[in-house]
């Protein structure tokens, strides 16, 4: 893959960048309509296939958190077009990386001696590129390491790449007001923490600490002092990559081993640690030779407080879904149904969300449950196309729901995505156990 010597990092330089894709999609577009034109039968599919490609190939090379949505977008399997999920989803572990003299460089910049001064071993090419930083190998006293070096520039793009995003986001998502400056300050601040990797060291040894009582579940030891606030040094893991092992012929009952280990651990945080891994993405963890979980990064944790973790989970019940009194009072203590929501509203949203809560809580009224069954996963996708041609939903307000909703929805779509390709069967409460 061919590597990086450069990249933007000024507002200019960065937004220039994003202009030059949106001229090309404008091409895409005319390219398809002048076809459509001779053949009214016509798909989206290659206009979807060369605007996920331009807009891949436009964002690679920016990194930071530019990367990063697309990173996120590559989850919503059930929200993109397939050719945009394919794309995306190479920005969870598969981006040019740094060239070796811009390694190098940074290195130095940010650990105060070139890597061949701290290492025995340092492999200048990397063996694993991501949105906000890349993965190398080194050794040093008979011990094998692995490198994670932040880019250049990231940390200090966040606010300017975010504010380039920010009117794309509101079209999209239909939001409207200052009310809405609370997700994306929840994305920026989250972002901005991804970026501080003395900070992503104390996570990682304080959750693989806690969660160590759950079997089948190992975690890199990390090194302070062989790390600073851009290079993160910990051992060096054996394994494949959860997207690369569900390719592979694996029986159903390591599946099942697999996603009963994953739905643990996450299970665990959500009840007894009340934070965690928010980035639930297949390049963040491999699997072993014996089938072992491995969970490699803790940059994005999500704390979870109270007052919304007690009705949020309040809400996985079936009895105080189906109760309209109480169910309506949770929808206000999470800020889903608002004070000045007229009787109109207040109907439309309890019922929308009613059928989408009805849905994504299912797993847990249940003792086992099949994530790869294939009718769970075709009713998501038939909901979320009804809501999204749903007109009526765009000349509403969607502000919607606690800040809180985007990283833990995001953690629950992942992690049933990834249970979902491990076609795993779950004991929904296995975890008590270790609790």
């Amino acid at each position: 893959m061919k590597t990086i010597d450069k990249i933007p990092t000024g507002k200019f330089s960065r937004t220039s960048k994003l202009i030059g894709t949106g001229t090309k999609i404008g091409a895409n577009y005319l390219k398809y309509y002048s076809k459509k034109a001779f053949n009214p039968e016509l798909t989206r599919d290659e206009l979807d296939e060369d605007n996920a490609s331009d807009i891949y190939d436009g964002l690679k090379n920016l990194k930071g958190s530019a990367l990063k949505v697309a990173q996120m977008l590559s989850m919503e399997k059930s929200l993109l077009p397939n050719a945009y999920v394919e794309k995306f989803s190479l920005a969870q572990f598969s981006v040019p990386p740094l060239s070796a003299p811009l390694v190098r460089k940074t290195f130095k910049k940010y650990n105060g001696k070139y890597p061949e001064e701290v290492f025995d071993k340092f492999t200048s090419e990397s063996v694993n590129a991501a949105s906000i930083g890349q993965v190398h190998r080194a050794e040093k006293d008979g011990s094998k390491y692995a490198i994670k070096i932040q880019y250049p520039g990231v940390a200090d793009s966040i606010s300017s790449d975010l504010a380039m995003v920010k009117p794309i986001a509101t079209r999209m998502f239909n939001l409207k007001g200052k009310d809405s400056e609370k997700y994306f300050k929840e994305i920026e601040d989250k972002l901005i923490e991804e970026t501080d990797y003395i900070l992503e060291v104390e996570q990682s040894k304080r959750i693989s600490e806690a969660c160590s009582v759950i079997p089948n579940l190992k975690f890199p030891k990390y090194y302070e002092n062989l790390s600073s606030e851009r290079i993160i040094t910990m051992d060096w893991m054996e394994g494949k990559h959860l997207s690369e092992f569900v390719k592979q012929d694996f029986s159903e009952e390591v599946g099942n081993e697999i996603g009963q280990t994953l739905w643990n651990f996450y299970m665990f945080q959500f009840h007894k640690l009340k934070e965690v891994h928010a980035d639930p993405h297949p390049g963040n963890f491999l699997i072993d030779k014996d089938y072992n979980l491995i969970a490699i990064d803790f940059g994005c944790i999500k704390n979870i407080p109270n007052k919304f973790y007690t009705p949020y989970f309040e809400l996985a019940e079936p009895k105080n879904i189906n109760d309209p009194d109480f169910f309506l009072q949770k929808l206000k203590e999470l800020e889903i149904i608002r004070p000045d929501d007229t009787e109109k509203e207040i109907n439309y949203f309890s019922a929308l969300f009613h059928e989408m809560l009805s849905l994504f809580t299912s797993p847990f009224h249940k003792e086992t449950f099949d994530f790869g069954n294939e009718e769970f996963w075709n009713k998501v996708s038939g909901l979320s196309e009804k809501y999204s041609s749903d007109k009526e939903l765009r000349k509403m307000n969607g502000n919607r729901g606690s800040k809180h909703f985007l990283y833990i929805n995001r953690t629950f779509f992942g992690l049933y995505n990834l249970l979902h390709d491990l076609k795993a069967k779950v004991d929904i409460n296995d975890y008590k156990k270790y609790m």
